[in-house]
C-alpha cells in the first residue's frame, strides 16, 4: 500500500473557510444551543440524578403502544417491505382521512407529504416555497431552529414578537415585518415555548392581513401552520388550525411529540384543502423533487408501515396536565411569573433576577436542568419540559423553592 503523507504546500487560500456561507449562517444562529447541550450533556448518559427540565425527551419507558407498532411494522410482509419509500399511498390515504375528521377540511392523499418529522415537514416547506434571499416571518419567542433551517436554504429569518405580556400573536408586529421580499409567515400553536393556544378569531384577522400584504407587495404569501403539539392540550381547550380560515396554509406535524419519541421521525406536510387548484398542484408536483433533492427525507420503511397503528397511541395528556399543575401552582405561590399553559409540555416563565443564563446555571448547581430564555431570543425568561418524572419533580422543588429569592 503506497505510503501517504498530508500535503505540506502552503494553501493558497489560507484564511477561507471551506464551510459554505449558508452552513456558517446556520452555525451561528445554532450557537446557543450547541454551547447549551455541551455543558448540559443533553446526548450523554443519563445521570440519575440530575433533574432534567430542558428539553422534551422521554425519561421512563416508551410507551408499550409504540413498541408494538413498530414490532409489528418490522416484521416483513412482501418483498419489498424495505425497499425505497417515498410517501407511500397507504399512509397517505389513512392520514388524508383521518386530517379530514380532525380539522374538518376535506383533505386528499396527495395533500399529505411523510416527512421525517417536523423538521423535515418545516424544512420541505422552506425549501418547496422560497428562493434565497426571500424573506419568513417567525414568532419570537419560538422554537429554536426555525432560523438555521431557513438560513440553510438561503432565506432570511425575519422577527415578529409576540405580546410581552398575553403572549399573543401580534398582528402589528406581523405587519411591520412583512416586505416585497416576505413569502411566509409561521404560526405555531400550541405554541412553544408559551402553551398558548390560539382560536379561531385570530386565524381569521390573519388571514384577512396576509390577503392585504400579498395584494400589496403583489405576491402571495403562504402561512406555515408548525402544529406538532396539536393533540396535547389541556382543561378541554379546542384546537382551531388556520388552514380553515387561509387557504394558502400548510401544516407541518410530527408524532413525536404526541408518543414522546422524538428519536423516531415521523411527521408530514399537509396543504390546506381550500388553496386554490392551481397552487394546490404545482405544490403536489413539487414536494417528491424536493424532498429527494434535501437528501430522500422521507420516513424510513417502519415507519411508514406503522403509521396507522400509531394514531391512537398518545402520551398521558392528563398526567402531563397534573404535573403542570403541581410545577405552576408550587412556583407561583413562590413568587415566580409563569403562563399557566393551555397545551404542549412546557412551562414558560421570568427568571428570577431577570438573567436566565445566570439562573440555569445556579438551579444546574442543585441539579436542576431548565432552559435558559437566550435559546428563544428572551435572556430574562425560561422554559421548563413537562416530561419531567414526578420523582424528577418532588427533588426540584426545594431548588426552585430556593431558586425564586435568586437575585434578590
Amino acid at each position: 500500500m503506497p505510503e501517504t503523507t498530508r500535503s505540506s504546500a502552503p494553501d493558497d487560500f489560507a484564511g477561507r473557510s471551506p464551510v459554505s456561507a449558508r452552513s456558517a449562517a446556520a452555525a451561528r444562529e445554532t450557537a446557543d444551543l450547541e454551547a447549551f447541550i455541551a455543558s448540559a450533556g443533553t446526548f450523554d448518559a443519563p445521570d440519575p440524578d440530575l433533574n432534567d427540565f430542558s428539553f422534551g425527551n422521554p425519561h421512563e419507558m416508551p410507551l408499550q403502544g409504540l413498541v408494538d407498532a413498530l414490532r409489528r411494522g418490522a416484521e416483513p410482509r412482501s418483498i419489498d417491505w424495505f425497499a425505497y419509500k417515498a410517501s407511500e399511498d397507504a399512509p397517505r390515504a389513512f392520514l388524508a382521512e383521518s386530517l379530514s375528521r380532525e380539522l374538518s377540511l376535506p383533505f386528499e392523499p396527495q395533500d399529505v407529504a411523510l416527512t421525517a418529522g417536523a423538521f423535515g415537514a418545516i424544512g420541505l416547506a422552506f425549501h418547496l416555497l422560497t428562493d434565497p434571499g426571500d424573506e419568513v416571518v417567525i414568532p419570537v419567542p419560538g422554537w429554536f431552529l426555525y432560523a438555521p433551517i431557513l438560513r440553510q436554504a438561503g432565506a432570511i429569518p425575519v422577527e415578529a414578537s409576540l405580546d410581552p405580556v398575553t403572549w399573543d400573536i401580534d398582528l402589528d408586529a406581523i405587519e411591520a415585518a412583512i416586505t416585497p421580499r416576505t413569502r411566509i409567515v409561521v404560526v405555531n400553536s400550541p405554541h412553544n415555548p408559551t402553551g398558548r393556544v390560539y382560536g379561531p378569531e385570530i386565524w381569521t384577522r390573519l388571514a384577512g392581513l396576509l390577503e392585504r400584504a400579498s395584494a400589496r407587495i403583489g405576491r402571495r404569501i403562504f402561512l406555515l401552520s408548525d402544529e406538532p403539539y396539536r393533540r396535547i392540550r389541556f382543561d378541554g381547550v379546542d384546537f382551531a388550525s388556520p388552514a380553515a380560515h387561509y387557504p394558502w396554509t400548510l401544516i407541518d406535524y410530527s408524532y413525536g411529540k404526541v408518543l414522546l419519541a422524538p428519536g423516531q421521525r415521523l411527521g408530514y406536510l399537509a396543504l390546506s384543502p381550500l388553496m386554490p387548484d392551481s397552487d394546490r398542484a404545482a405544490l403536489r408536483a413539487g414536494a417528491f423533487s424536493t424532498q429527494v433533492s434535501l437528501g430522500w427525507t422521507f420516513p424510513e420503511a417502519i415507519m411508514q408501515h406503522s403509521v396507522e397503528a400509531l394514531e391512537s397511541v398518545s402520551i398521558d395528556v392528563a398526567e402531563i396536565e397534573a404535573k403542570r399543575d403541581v410545577l405552576f401552582e408550587s412556583l407561583t405561590s413562590w413568587g415566580y411569573d409563569l403562563v399557566r399553559p393551555e397545551g404542549t409540555f412546557y412551562l414558560w416563565g421570568a427568571a428570577p433576577g431577570g438573567d436566565s443564563v445566570a439562573f440555569a446555571e445556579w438551579m444546574r448547581a442543585k441539579s436542576v436542568l431548565i432552559l435558559p430564555g437566550t435559546l428563544f431570543h428572551r435572556p430574562a425568561h425560561f422554559r421548563l419540559s413537562l416530561t419531567a418524572t414526578r420523582q424528577m419533580i418532588e427533588r426540584a422543588l426545594p431548588a426552585f423553592e430556593a431558586g425564586a429569592r435568586f437575585g434578590a
